[in-house]
Order: C-alpha cells, then sequence, then structure tokens
C-alpha cells in the first residue's frame, strides 16, 4: 500500500495545482460562475460516483417538498437519450437514467430533468 501511495503522490500534486489554477482563474474573472433568480442547493462535485450523493438529493426533495416546488438537475447517467428531457409518464431509465428514474418515482411532485450540461435544463423548469 505504501509504494502505491508513493507512486500517487506526484499525480495528487498535478491535481492540486491544476485546481489552485482553476480556482485562481475564476478569481480573476476568466472562468465565470452562472448565477441564477432561484435558490440552488448544488450536490455534488465531491468526487464521482460512491459518495452519498444521491441519498442526500433524495432527503433534500422529502425535507423540501411539503413546503416548497423543486426539480432535480441531473446528467442522468446511463441514459441512452441526448439533450434536455423533463421527465413525464412514459419516461424509464433508458431516457432518464437510473438515479433521476428512481427519484422520480420516489418523489413524483418534484420536476426531474437531465441534460448533459445541467444549466441547460434549469429554464423548462
Amino acid at each position: 500500500m505504501f509504494r502505491i501511495r508513493r507512486l500517487l503522490l506526484p499525480l495528487s500534486w498535478l491535481y492540486a495545482t491544476i485546481m489552485a489554477l482553476r480556482n485562481k482563474l475564476f478569481d480573476f474573472g476568466i472562468l465565470s460562475a452562472t448565477s441564477y433568480q432561484l435558490p440552488v442547493i448544488s450536490v455534488g462535485n465531491l468526487t464521482v460516483g460512491g459518495t452519498g450523493k444521491t441519498p442526500v438529493t433524495e432527503h433534500l426533495l422529502q425535507l423540501l417538498l411539503p413546503a416548497k416546488r423543486c426539480a432535480t438537475l441531473s446528467r442522468g447517467y446511463g441514459r441512452k437519450t441526448n439533450g434536455v428531457i423533463i421527465s413525464g409518464a412514459s419516461d424509464n431509465f433508458t431516457t432518464i437514467g437510473d438515479e433521476p428514474m428512481q427519484m422520480k418515482l420516489k418523489f413524483p411532485h418534484a420536476t426531474i430533468a437531465v441534460a448533459e450540461k445541467r444549466w441547460m435544463a434549469w429554464k423548462p423548469c
């Protein structure tokens, strides 16, 4: 295990350097962030797969749905379609992805949208 860590250490330095540079580009205004007129809770960009992002999103929906109108925007990994899709009655896991379908079944009053670029899906919601 120690040898693997030693081999991966330079990659972690490279990753840290790239992320620091990216953050500075945002600080200097070279890269820009998008702001919205509606409140947004972003769950993600922590790491890929297996960190509990879907359960956290479902918990937030459970807390917010009784009092608020909510939408979930996802990339829809595993779907066989492209573009922006607002889930409807005929959708299934092949059209919107497995995790969005799971949320649609658990929270039928929430708007579930998928798009390769999530920011493209917020307007139809």
